[in-house]
């Protein structure tokens, strides 16, 4: 029994499902019902508040996949030992057909989406390219106390757990689970341990999390070498998206291949950009199922057409709804409403040559959003124009700035600082010139390299900015300190004149033992030219015999 115990575990949070295993059709059934339910949990609550629909076509979508996901369930087999999905796909079209609030039906859709995935074992896959420096931030803030911040289970919190956390460098343990067997653990957990699951961490965060668990355990060795490999075009063939990177396990990798696919499989993991790099687009993922549908409806098969045509959209063209937004959003509620009437032209099962019309004209839509969010859009003129405008900015923002420079060293009468000042604007516009010459002939920055570059600059940018609005800030107070004092003597002077300091007797000597004796007026008498001269030699005189303390409160 003690044996057969971490056997148990370790199926159970590889996320590998003891009992019935769906078919394979049945799996691509599950992964659109996953899909489905991810849509609308999260788009629903954009669209219905408070009971009050804000946008119909985007109402009635949400009503169409609840009611396909119904359908899908209830033709797929039943699991042996698994939860009736049924009831909670009822409930989920009831609340939205009586315009629940959102949270409740997101809520709703995510428990739903959760249980699919456990009981299917559905293989899902990231949106987009997971990030392991977020993955870092949500492990130090979630997951170091236990498991350590190395990842070797030796947290703080890691002393008495039964079973222990686990240590990511247990390479015998590690070789046998996938991104997804960990996505699921942060997801779900494991029953009758100290893991719980992450459910209010975002999809992407769990797939970030996920990814960098799988890889912080992983020989820096190694993972160089499967870059070398991956480069000579070892293991392309198996890894050509995302969904096949994430059910992969180091074990298999090198049981079923060899040992460098296993070294690409750690390089994959480490950098899963690599893979999406590869990928087909989300439009030519779009049009290969918008294909697929329309030769399984000629077929006579209007079942798989549909699902088909749900793939085409959730898998392909959602994922750029938003930058087609930016560039055109009149398009993109078009391009939609085609792919809507598309499905209920299936499910009205009009002849093949409507749905064939209907996709080709969904086709010719897909075109113009791949012009409009191609680079090449872009016309020269257009490019020239951006560039000229963004030269402007920055030349008149730097022109303001030396501007003021100037203007302060001139008030100030520091006329030998501006040798510096015209020396260091010159030598910044030659180190540009020679940074852009590194750049386009010496060091090759592109990817991440890129992006660590302008990371630093603008750090090194930060700095800078802060020390001269610090130095200019000081210099400011200094001036402030200098008129505030002057203001506080001005009165102490007054008051010596009316009589009423106790530093009284002694201006009255200085005034007596001048050759020109102050003139002392009534308090209502202006100050002239001659008393304002001996106020600050007297001020002087007084300030270093007296100090602070015969300073007025």
């Amino acid at each position: 029994m003690r044996l057969l115990r971490p056997v148990l575990f370790l199926l159970l949070v590889c996320g590998i499902r003891l009992g019935a295993v769906a078919a394979p059709g049945n799996d691509d059934q599950a992964r659109t019902v996953v899909h489905m339910l991810d849509y609308v949990s999260v788009d629903y609550p954009v669209f219905v508040k408070n009971g009050q629909v804000l946008d119909s076509a985007e109402y009635a979508e949400q009503q169409e996949f609840a009611q396909q996901v119904l359908t899908l369930l209830s033709a797929l087999p039943k699991v042996s030992g698994g939860k009736d999905l049924i009831p909670e796909a009822q409930k989920l079209l009831e609340r939205i057909a009586q315009k629940a609030d959102g949270l409740e039906v997101s809520a709703l859709a995510k428990a739903l989406r959760a249980d699919v995935i456990m009981v299917y074992g559905v293989a899902v896959a990231p949106k987009q390219v997971p990030d392991l420096a977020n993955g870092t931030v949500l492990y130090n803030a979630h997951c170091a106390s236990c498991h350590g911040a190395t990842g070797a289970g030796d947290g703080p919190q890691a002393e008495g757990l039964e079973p222990a956390p686990r240590n990511f460098h247990d390479m015998e343990a590690m070789e046998v689970r996938s991104p997804f067997g960990l996505y699921n653990t942060i997801t779900l957990g494991v029953e009758g341990t100290s893991m719980l699951g992450y459910g209010a961490l975002t999809d992407a965060e769990r797939w970030d999390l996920a990814f960098y668990a799988a890889s912080v355990g992983s020989d820096p060795d190694l993972v160089k070498r499967g870059e070398a490999l991956w480069k000579k075009g070892e293991g392309t063939d198996q890894f050509t998206d995302l969904r096949a990177l994430v059910t992969a396990t180091p074990l298999e990798a090198r049981q079923q291949h060899s040992a460098d696919r296993e070294a690409v499989l750690a390089f994959l993991v480490a950098h899963p950009e690599a893979v999406k790099v590869s990928a087909p687009s989300p439009l030519a993922v779009t049009r290969a199922k918008l294909q697929e549908a329309l030769e399984a409806y000629r077929k006579g098969d209007p079942a798989s057409a549909r699902q088909l045509s749900i793939s085409a959209y959730l898998e392909g063209f959602e994922l750029i709804e938003a930058p087609l937004d930016n560039v055109d959003a009149p398009l993109r509620r078009e391009t939609e409403r085609e792919m809507m009437a598309l499905r209920s032209t299936i499910g009205a099962n009009a002849p093949a040559d409507s749905v064939a019309a209907s996709i080709g004209r969904i086709q010719a839509l897909l075109d113009r959003a791949d012009e409009k969010l191609s680079g090449d859009a872009l016309s020269t003129t257009a490019a020239f124009v951006s560039s000229l405008l963004i030269l402007l900015r920055e030349g008149l923002e730097a022109i303001l700035v030396l501007a003021a420079i100037i203007a302060l060293v001139m008030k100030t009468g520091r006329r030998d600082a501006l040798a510096w000042i015209h020396g260091g604007w010159i030598a910044a516009v030659v180190l540009g010139i020679f940074t852009w010459f590194l750049a386009r002939t010496v060091i090759s920055i592109s990817g991440a390299n890129r992006e660590m570059t302008e990371g630093v600059t603008a750090l090194l940018a930060a700095v800078m900015l802060l020390y001269v609005g610090y130095w200019l800030h000081n210099k400011s107070n200094t001036k402030r300190g200098n008129a505030s004092s002057a203001k506080r003597w001005t009165m102490h002077w007054a008051k010596a004149r009316c009589g009423h300091s106790p530093a009284y007797p002694f201006w009255r000597s200085i005034a007596s033992s001048s050759r020109s004796s102050f003139s002392m007026k009534p308090c209502s008498a202006k100050p002239d030219r001659q008393v304002s001269k001996r106020y600050w030699a007297a001020s002087a005189l007084h300030w270093c015999c007296w100090g602070s303390s015969a300073e007025p409160s």
